[in-house]
């Protein structure tokens, strides 16, 4: 059954090097392997990856990938101190104060990659 599977991310990146460098360096993972045509997969945390594949930009509205996280005030202070900018938003439902939703006990902040991917970190 799929229920009992790991699930990978897999993102577009217009420019596969700089993507790489920007999840190596500011998220701090490692590369787990690259295939023939650039294809990078990345290891994260309990034996996930994302896999980024090189194809011109799309523009992206959604949350394509999240990260789960003990301590997001942490995290984000790392992240911000390696230059990662958390987005602001303000819609019905779903309103960020300095980059935090609040919604209960969950927290969470978003923020883009290089290639403009939406990525989550949520604490429960």
């Amino acid at each position: 059954m799929l229920s009992q599977m790991p699930v990978s991310a897999v993102l577009p990146a217009q420019d596969i090097k700089r993507a790489v460098k920007f999840y190596q360096d500011k998220l701090g993972l490692k590369v787990k392997d690259t295939g023939p045509n650039g294809e990078t997969s990345l290891e994260a945390g309990r034996g996930t990856t994302i896999l980024l594949y090189e194809r011109p930009a799309v523009k992206v509205e959604h949350t394509q990938a999240g990260f789960w996280v003990k301590d997001l005030e942490a995290e984000m202070k790392e992240l911000r101190g390696k230059g990662v900018v958390f987005e602001e938003y303000d819609f019905p439902g779903l309103k960020t104060v300095n980059g935090v939703a609040t919604e209960g006990e969950v927290k969470s902040a978003w923020l883009k990659d290089t290639e403009g991917n939406i990525l989550a970190l949520t604490q429960m």
